[in-house]
C-alpha cells in the first residue's frame, strides 16, 4: 500500500522548485516530534515540506524511505485513519511524515495526539490553515505541537528568486535597519538595485506562482476563492448559502481599503447584522486575506482603526479600482513588519511599532525636515530618520 504513496512522493520532490531557500526552514527545530507550519493559502507551505524532503534525500540517500509526504486528498483516507497509516509506516521503518490537507480529516486533532503518544519514534510535520484551532479549544494538541508561521515571499526572497544562483541576499532585523540603514542599503546596492524590483513585487511577488503558462491574476483569483470556499467555510463549518455574503463583504473591502471600518454600512450592503459582519471580518483576518490595525491594548471584537489587505498583491485583485501609491506603500510596510514586530495605530503617526517607534510613510522624499522615522518609497539610500521603503522588505 505504501508504495503508491512513495511513488507520488518521489515525483513531487523531484519536481519541486529548489531555487529559493525560505528563511523559516532555518528557524524550525526539525527535531521536534509534532510541528505545524501555518500560513495563508498560496504562500508555499506544501513547497516548504517538499523542499525539506528533497534536501534530506540528497543528504541521506540511504534513509530515503524514512520520510514520506502524504496528501490527505487521497481517497485512501476516506476509509482509513491517520493512525492506521502511521502504524504501517512506522512498522516499515518510517520516521517522519509530512502531512498536507490534514484539515479535511474531521478528527485530525485527536489522531495527531494519538500518533504522538503511541509512536514515540515518529515525527509529524503538517501544514495548517490559520483557521485551524491548534492552540485553543477544542484542540487536543495545544500542549505538544510547535507552531511556525510561513508568510509569502518577502522582497528579499523575491529578488533572490529572480536572480537565481547569482546572489543570496541576507535579511536584517528591524533594530538593525533603524540604526544602520544607510550602511545596509549601500551593502545591498553593491549587489542589486531593489527599487527596480519593488513595483513588480508589489503586484505579483508575494505569492510563489512561477509555473509557465500560468496567469498570475487568474491564479490569485483562484487562491482567494479557495480561501473563502474551503478554508473559511470548511474550517468554520459555515453553510454554503452564506458564502455570497462573505464574498460581497470582501468586495466591499477591496473597494475601500486601507480604510476605517463602518460596520453599520457594511451590514446594510450585505444584508446582515453588525455582529455577523464582525464575525466575517474575523474570518477574513484569520484566513490572512485582510489585516486589522488596532490601537495598543485594543483588539477584536473592538472595531479596528483601519483595515488593510493582507499583502499588496491582493490590492490589485479588483480590476475596477486603482489603489493610490500611498495606500500601496502603507500596505507593503505593514505586511513586511507584520509577523516579526508588534504594530499598532497611533494618533500622530501612521504606525506605532513595538510600542515605541512611531513611523510615517511617504511615496516621495519629503522636502521638509522630518523628525520621525519614515519609510520613503522612492529612496534608494536613506538619511537620518528617512529610510528606504524597500529595505523593510529585507526583514525576513
Amino acid at each position: 500500500m505504501l508504495e503508491s504513496f512513495y511513488s507520488t512522493h518521489d515525483y513531487l520532490i523531484s519536481h519541486v522548485d529548489m531555487s529559493v531557500h525560505r528563511r523559516l526552514s532555518d528557524e524550525i527545530d526539525w527535531s521536534d516530534r509534532l510541528i505545524a507550519i501555518v500560513g495563508g493559502r498560496g504562500v508555499g507551505k506544501t513547497d516548504l515540506l517538499l523542499r525539506y524532503a528533497n534536501e534530506q534525500h540528497r543528504l541521506h540517500p540511504e534513509r530515503k524511505k524514512e520520510i514520506l509526504y502524504v496528501d490527505f486528498n487521497n481517497f485512501y483516507f476516506t476509509e482509513h485513519t491517520l493512525y492506521q497509516f502511521a502504524e504501517e509506516f512506522v512498522a516499515q521503518g518510517g520516521r517522519m511524515l509530512l502531512l498536507d490537507q490534514l484539515f479535511k480529516n474531521p478528527n485530525w486533532s485527536k489522531e495527531l495526539r494519538d500518533c504522538y503518544f503511541h509512536f514515540t519514534s515518529l515525527q509529524i510535520v503538517f501544514v495548517a490553515s490559520p483557521l485551524m484551532r491548534l492552540l485553543t479549544p477544542p484542540s487536543e494538541i495545544a500542549h505538544i505541537v510547535k507552531v511556525y508561521n510561513l508568510r509569502g515571499y518577502s522582497l528579499r526572497e523575491y529578488i533572490n528568486l529572480q536572480k537565481g544562483a547569482d546572489i543570496e541576499l541576507k535579511s536584517y532585523s528591524f533594530d538593525d535597519i533603524l540604526s544602520h540603514h544607510e550602511q545596509i542599503a549601500k551593502e545591498v546596492l553593491s549587489h542589486v538595485r531593489p527599487l527596480t524590483y519593488l513595483q513588480e513585487y508589489m503586484r505579483r511577488g508575494y505569492y510563489p506562482y512561477r509555473e509557465v503558462n500560468r496567469d498570475f491574476s487568474e491564479t490569485l483569483l483562484k487562491t482567494m476563492n479557495m480561501s473563502l470556499e474551503v478554508d473559511i467555510l470548511l474550517n468554520k463549518q459555515i453553510e454554503v448559502a452564506y458564502l455570497a455574503r462573505i464574498r460581497q463583504l470582501l468586495y466591499c473591502l477591496l473597494e475601500e481599503v486601507p480604510c476605517g471600518l463602518n460596520v453599520s454600512d457594511l451590514a446594510t450592503r450585505i444584508d446582515t447584522s453588525r455582529a455577523t459582519v464582525m464575525n466575517y471580518i474575523k474570518f477574513l483576518k484569520d484566513a490572512r486575506m485582510i489585516k486589522l490595525l488596532d490601537k495598543d491594548g485594543k483588539n477584536f471584537p473592538m472595531k479596528p482603526t483601519r483595515v488593510y489587505m493582507q499583502n499588496t498583491n491582493l490590492c490589485y485583485a479588483l480590476p475596477t479600482r486603482q489603489m493610490s501609491d500611498q495606500d500601496i506603500a502603507e500596505t507593503f510596510l505593514y505586511t513586511s513588519l507584520h509577523g516579526s514586530e508588534k504594530i499598532n495605530a497611533d494618533e500622530n503617526a501612521k504606525f506605532l511599532i513595538n510600542r515605541k517607534v512611531k513611523m510615517d510613510v511617504y511615496t516621495t522624499t519629503p522636502k521638509r525636515d522630518i523628525f520621525r522615522f519614515s519609510a520613503v518609497a522612492d529612496m534608494e539610500i536613506g538619511k537620518d530618520k528617512l529610510i528606504p521603503l524597500w529595505l523593510f522588505g529585507f526583514l525576513y
